[in-house]
């Protein structure tokens, strides 16, 4: 299917030209549209809770003769597959140009991220990062797997870090937060709830919150600090794939920021820790010729 005739692609790239009660059965199709294509009308309008008429009104909006020509057009943008894969894949692609097309946006996202990010902004984030006491990296869903990469790269700091991606246990850690924690956000949107509320208690009790996250989101409004983080993907559709990718390279420069700062005289801890694994690790070809 052509991405342009993509009526789940459509949806989201409209939301923000939406009325308030057409916006609410956009989101109702959005969070789950597979369980949209075997709603009846009024299921779907109870599920958004506005009226049949607005449905129909919805449905109109978007070139569409009624409700069932909507629900044959939402199996076929599922049928495609390609639009949970990524923007730029079609769903005739074949390994070839899937493959070009995934690194080309990757790459082409990085460069697009390095020259948003503000080397002024990086600095304040590393001054955060190096007063901490202790630094918590918080994430959700495909982020929590970016927090777990940033806690193995920031205990080499000889700082107490942890990773968390439970709800419970992040609400715990910011119930219980002092001046002096640091408490690093990963959100690609921005707009997931759990962490915004969480960002907001760990605040009101003393902490510092570094929002690695959307520009102007409701977590960087609720964060100390928030490196904004450009949007090459929208992952309401896509999987995410280069915003990970973004952010463990935000990380990793945050890292090298650390590592420049503690100096020469840091070096002999970080390769004590390096030295370490060594045993672990059978020989190269090259030491054993």
């Amino acid at each position: 299917m052509d991405r342009v005739n993509n009526l789940l692609e459509q949806i989201q790239n409209r939301l923000g030209e939406l009325n308030k009660a057409e916006r609410k059965v956009a989101e109702v199709i959005l969070a789950a549209p597979q369980q949209a294509t075997r709603y009846s009308i009024a299921a779907l309008a109870q599920a958004a809770q506005v009226s049949e008429p607005t449905v129909n009104r919805f449905c109109r909006s978007f070139g569409v003769g009624g409700y069932p020509e909507l629900k044959m057009q939402l199996a076929q943008s599922l049928a495609s597959g390609a639009a949970y894969v990524s923007r730029a894949v079609e769903a005739d692609d074949g390994p070839e140009a899937y493959t070009s097309k995934i690194f080309g946006s990757a790459i082409t996202s990085l460069d697009s991220a390095c020259k948003a990010l503000d080397p002024q902004l990086i600095s304040r984030a590393v001054d955060l990062l190096i007063q901490a006491r202790q630094i918590h990296f918080f994430g959700l869903g495909a982020s929590a797997s970016v927090a777990l990469d940033a806690q193995h790269k920031f205990f080499r700091f000889n700082l107490a870090v942890s990773a968390h991606s439970d709800v419970l246990m992040q609400r715990m850690l910011a119930s219980v937060a002092h001046t002096g924690d640091l408490f690093v956000i990963i959100s690609y949107t921005g707009r997931t709830r759990e962490l915004v509320e969480v960002a907001r208690a760990a605040r009101q009790n003393g902490a510092s919150v570094l929002g690695l996250t959307a520009a102007d989101s409701p977590l960087a409004k609720a964060s100390t600090l928030s490196l904004n983080i450009p949007l090459p993907e929208d992952t309401d559709i896509y999987m995410p794939m280069t915003s990970r990718i973004i952010q463990l390279t935000v990380l990793d420069v945050l890292a090298t920021g650390m590592t420049l700062r503690r100096g020469v005289d840091f070096q002999p801890h970080l390769r004590k820790i390096k030295e370490s694994l060594n045993a672990s690790r059978f020989p190269s070809d090259a030491e054993t010729e």
